[in-house]
């Protein structure tokens, strides 16, 4: 048994960002589902303590638990709910990180699914239509998973994709045709479930937008991540260096090679247009433009 655990740690510390959190909603699932088990056969709980993790519509319960605003996005209790979300979670991941890199995937889902949760809570507490139903909560990946989505389709609108008996597809068109279906639904009895949708999408949207511009949104949460994690390792002890300082041809030799790659990386701009440049690219002509 003990062996079975090292390799499903080992495998988890070698993978990619996409397949952590694919691991980590599978994981949680599982913790759920055999809590509930262990509980209805025991009964202790029939489930009541789900709600804790579950994202609530009433701002004043929010208050009360705003650790449910993270949580949720990891939360399934439907196996079908699950399946489903973590297929689409592996499908445009891959190809989200063909045009973006691992932070870039992990904080779209974070914000994805923060934006989802605070469409939810404002539509149901604007609209009329939901005033009978304004105690509800929300759980699932499918907001972070839409702004996966639509941030691929609408940074790079020409990708096509196959499908079965439709053949190539335009992705944005998927896209949009998902997003036609929630705002349809929106009044169906999952109406939470498609606003967070919608929310998702739109953070997507933003984010393809702003990242075309040279702006970054995941860069605030990917810093907030980092300091998390780095809270939780242990610190190695301090090493101390001494660096030679360069001398005036050393320096003139290190600029002259940064020039050449932005000259590269500009020839490149020219030719065949910014949606060419790799994620590393972008970067060093954002860079650049600051100094």
């Amino acid at each position: 048994m003990g062996d079975i655990f090292i390799k499903i740690k080992r495998f988890y510390a070698r993978g990619n960002v996409l397949t952590k959190l694919i691991f980590i909603n599978v994981s949680v699932f599982l913790a759920v589902r055999l809590t509930l088990v262990a509980a209805t056969l025991f009964g202790v709980d029939d489930g009541g303590f789900i709600r804790y993790l579950q994202m609530p519509s009433l701002p004043g319960e929010f208050v009360r638990q705003p650790w449910t605003i993270l949580t949720y996005m990891f939360l399934h209790v439907d196996f079908i709910h699950i399946l489903f979300n973590m297929l689409w979670m592996y499908w445009f991941g891959k190809i989200f990180l063909q045009f973006f890199n691992e932070r870039h995937l992990g904080g779209i889902y974070v914000l994805g699914g923060i934006a989802g949760a605070l469409m939810f809570m404002l539509s149901y507490n604007v609209f009329p239509y939901f005033r009978e139903a304004r105690h509800s909560l929300l759980m699932g990946a499918s907001a972070s998973v839409m702004a996966v989505v639509f941030a691929v389709a609408f940074y790079r609108k020409s990708y096509e994709i196959n499908l079965l008996l439709i053949g190539k597809v335009k992705l944005i068109y998927l896209a949009l045709f998902t997003l036609l279906i929630d705002l349809l639904s929106i009044t169906s009895g999952n109406a939470g479930g498609h606003i967070a949708h919608i929310g998702g999408a739109l953070f997507g949207i933003l984010f393809a937008v702003q990242f075309q511009k040279g702006k970054d949104l995941t860069a605030f949460v990917n810093r907030l991540i980092d300091r998390c994690v780095n809270l939780t390792r242990r610190r190695p002890r301090m090493k101390v260096t001494y660096r030679r300082p360069e001398t005036d041809m050393e320096y003139n030799a290190r600029k002259q090679e940064e020039m050449k790659e932005l000259d590269a990386i500009l020839d490149k701009l020219k030719r065949s247009g910014y949606e060419s440049l790799s994620a590393d690219e972008k970067r060093a002509l954002f860079n650049a433009s600051r100094k």
